[in-house]
């Protein structure tokens, strides 16, 4: 059996811009947008893409331009050897996180030597639940096992800001600070090295430097609906656009090998594959899975979260991040120092890459050694990520 190590040799992203008609990308097929950080990955570190035994992507509405296993067709977009194969993953918002995971574990049980974990999303192309819109995707079975009803993502939102007593004015503090470390990071220079262009955009098209709590405050409810509030008559509807993640386009990737196939082809790897865990947790409160995702992947990894020097928790809604704050305790200090999706954006089937790119800046910022990455996912899901940073 193996023993390999599974390190990070590079990981890249574009700037995410805004998934909607008009924004940057939003004249980009997306297999061409991805391609773009396939190819990037390739020139930053100057592989022979012959060697690449598999590029594993995520996407989550793989319909239409983003259909019929859009990691393979983007590689060979990337001008990569028809003999490099490629295959499209979907754990929802987690789909390039568990892109990652299979690519680490491939590389540690010997299947693998050199891999890229990647995923894309068009937004703009492909709007948020093209590929369930008007469809019954849960079945009779599982709806008669949650005879209340499952709920969209924002009703899970304002379920999770209830039962952890979660303000409106902490909320909205928690996105203005995003929009303000977002904006700081590209400002100083630390998203430059993490990024290749398209289209010219040259910083995340959603940040706003200038948002602040007060001008949050002003915005309306963004779930609150008739049927929503008769159903839950108590709560007090406290999620909005502003302490949400906006929907976006983008694509990120990461190359993975193994210890030995990086020494053997001089590439220095940036950080190790340290422990993965993925769990499942309620569907109707649908995003706290990272909670026990938490526990479960620092047990794994024999940490303490005080061993952790930075965490990357995506902010699909403020309100997931500060209960999952609650209950770890973790210190808000050393969570997306350089703000998170909020601001950022989040791509779906790309997020977990991005992510990942943007840990891997923060700890050799801040020269941490450990790093823990988490992502809530639709169905009650999360994936959990631990690495190790590796000195030069």
């Amino acid at each position: 059996m193996s023993t390999a190590n599974a390190v990070i040799v590079d990981a890249v992203r574009t700037p995410l811009a805004k998934g909607k008609p008009g924004g940057a990308y939003s004249d980009v097929h997306p297999v061409d947008l991805h391609s773009t950080v396939l190819a990037a990955l390739v020139e930053r570190t100057g592989i022979d893409p012959s060697l690449i035994d598999d590029v594993i992507s995520g996407a989550v509405g793989q319909v239409g331009e983003q259909s019929g296993n859009i990691a393979r067709w983007s590689a060979l977009a990337a001008g990569f050897p028809e003999s490099v194969p490629g295959v499209t993953v979907d754990r929802q918002c987690g789909s390039s996180q568990q892109a990652l995971h299979f690519a680490a574990q491939g590389v540690i049980a010997g299947a693998y030597d050199l891999v890229i974990a990647s995923g894309v999303e068009s937004m703009s192309r492909i709007p948020i639940g093209s590929q369930t819109l008007g469809k019954d995707f849960v079945g009779p079975a599982v709806s008669a096992r949650y005879e209340n009803g499952l709920v969209p993502q924002g009703i899970s939102a304002e379920l999770i800001a209830q039962r952890w007593n979660l303000s409106r004015t902490q909320l909205d503090d928690f996105s203005a600070r995003s929009h303000e470390a977002a904006a700081a990071a590209w400002k100083n220079g630390a998203f430059d090295q993490q990024t290749t262009l398209v289209n010219d955009l040259r910083a995340d098209e959603t940040i706003r430097p200038d948002t602040t709590a007060e001008v949050l405050a002003g915005l309306r409810p963004a779930f609150r609906t008739d049927h929503w509030a008769t159903r839950y008559p108590d709560l007090d509807w406290r999620t909005t656009a502003g302490n949400s993640s906006p929907v976006n386009d983008g694509a990120a990737a990461v190359l993975v090998a193994s210890e030995e196939t990086a020494a053997r082809l001089g590439l220095r790897p940036r950080a190790r594959l340290h422990s993965f865990a993925v769990v499942g947790d309620d569907p109707v409160l649908m995003l706290t899975g990272i909670i026990p995702a938490t526990a479960k992947v620092l047990t794994r990894a024999g940490l303490s979260l005080s061993d952790i020097d930075a965490f990357e928790v995506n902010e699909a809604f403020a309100s997931v991040v500060l209960a999952w704050q609650a209950e770890t305790g973790a210190d808000l200090g050393k969570v997306n120092i350089n703000g998170g999706a909020i601001a950022i954006g989040h791509p779906l089937g790309a997020s977990g890459a991005r992510l990942m790119t943007t840990l891997l800046t923060n700890l050799e910022q801040t020269g941490g050694r450990y790093g823990l990455q988490v992502m809530c996912e639709a169905g009650g899901l999360a994936n959990a990520t631990v690495i190790e940073r590796l000195d030069d």
